[in-house]
C-alpha cells in the first residue's frame, strides 16, 4: 500500500522552477566555491563510517549539487525529489555519474527496503514538508542501523538575539507575499533583494572580517565570501517558498531522537542547523 504524500504540491512546484532557473551547472559556480559551501554543510559528517562501496540517498537533490561532490565517494547514490523539473535537472548535471540513480518521489514513498541503506543526507528540504518529525522517522527506517545520517534544518533563532529575530519576522512577512507572485515576478523581485540587501550586508561582514573585526552578528555574514550567484539562489530559496517551518537545536534533537536516531552532533557554525545522527541499533 502507497503511503500518503508528505507535500506541498505548491511549494514542489516552486522548486522546480528555482532549480531551472539557476541550475548550479559546472559553469555557474567555481570549484573552490563548491568545495567551499560543501564542507560547510559536510563537515561534520563522519565518511570514515561507511563501508566499502557504500550505498546512500540524497533526499530532496534538487538540482543535483551536493550529490556531484558525495557520488565520487560512495559505492551507489540514489537522486531523491518530490519535483520532476528539478529531477530533470539533476540528471543532466550529473551524465558524468555513472552511479547515480534517480527516483520521483518524496521521501515519505521510497522504494527502497527497510534498512537498506548506510548512508543519507537531506540539506534544506524537510522544512519545507507538512510533516518534518514524519520525514525523519521515514528515512530512518531505510537506514541501516548504525548508518549515520546528515540534516540541514532552517534554524528558528534560538541562538540570536532578540533584535536579529525581530528583523527575521519582518522579512516571513515578505516571503509570504513574494512566494504567491509568478515565478518571472518572483525572480525579479529576490534578485533585487539580492543585490539590494544580500550583498551590501555580505560585503559589510567580510569587510569586518579583514580588519579583524567581529563580524558575526551581521545579517547574512555567512554570505560574506559567496558569489552573487549563491546569493540570488538563496535569496529566491528563503522569499519564494510557500511553505517553511523552523526549528530550534533542543527541537531537532527532539525529533531526530524520536525518529530512532542516537549520537546527535550538531555543527557549531552556519549554517544552523546542520545535524549528523546515528541509526540506533548498530
Amino acid at each position: 500500500m502507497r503511503a500518503e504524500s508528505n507535500v506541498d504540491p505548491k511549494t514542489v512546484e516552486g522548486f522546480g522552477s528555482e532549480w531551472q532557473s539557476f541550475d548550479h551547472s559546472d559553469d555557474t559556480l567555481s570549484a573552490m566555491t563548491r568545495e567551499q559551501i560543501f564542507d560547510a554543510y559536510f563537515g561534520i559528517f563522519p565518511w570514515d563510517m561507511l563501508p566499502a562501496h557504500p550505498v546512500g540517498a540524497d533526499l530532496g537533490c534538487g538540482s543535483g549539487r551536493w550529490a556531484a561532490l558525495v557520488a565520487p565517494k560512495v559505492g551507489k547514490l540514489y537522486a531523491v525529489d518530490a519535483s520532476a523539473m528539478a529531477l530533470a535537472v539533476a540528471k543532466n548535471n550529473l551524465t558524468n555519474h555513472s552511479n547515480v540513480e534517480f527516483h520521483h518521489c518524496d521521501v515519505s514513498q521510497l522504494p527502497f527496503p527497510a534498512g537498506s541503506l548506510d548512508f543519507a543526507f537531506s540539506l534544506g528540504v524537510l522544512h519545507h514538508l507538512p510533516d518534518t518529525q514524519r520525514a525523519l522517522s521515514d528515512i530512518a527506517s531505510r537506514l541501516k542501523p548504525g548508518a549515520p545520517f546528515l540534516v540541514y534544518l532552517y534554524y528558528s533563532m534560538d541562538n540570536r538575539p532578540v533584535w536579529f529575530r525581530s528583523i527575521w519576522v519582518m522579512t516571513d512577512w515578505l516571503r509570504l507575499g513574494i512566494s504567491r507572485l509568478p515565478h518571472a515576478l518572483k525572480i525579479g523581485s529576490t534578485t533585487a533583494l539580492a543585490g539590494l540587501v544580500y550583498w551590501p550586508l555580505a560585503r559589510i561582514a567580510r569587510l569586518l572580517e579583514k580588519l579583524g573585526l567581529r563580524f558575526e552578528h551581521i545579517p547574512l555574514a555567512f554570505y560574506r565570501d559567496k558569489p552573487f550567484y549563491v546569493l540570488r539562489t538563496d535569496a529566491y530559496d528563503r522569499f519564494s517558498t510557500r511553505l517553511e517551518q523552523r526549528f530550534s537545536k533542543l527541537e531537532i534533537q527532539a525529533m531526530l531522537l524520536r525518529a530512532g536516531f542516537t549520537d546527535i552532533r550538531f555543527s557549531d557554525h552556519e549554517p544552523y542547523w546542520c545535524a549528523v545522527g546515528i541509526r540506533a541499533g548498530g
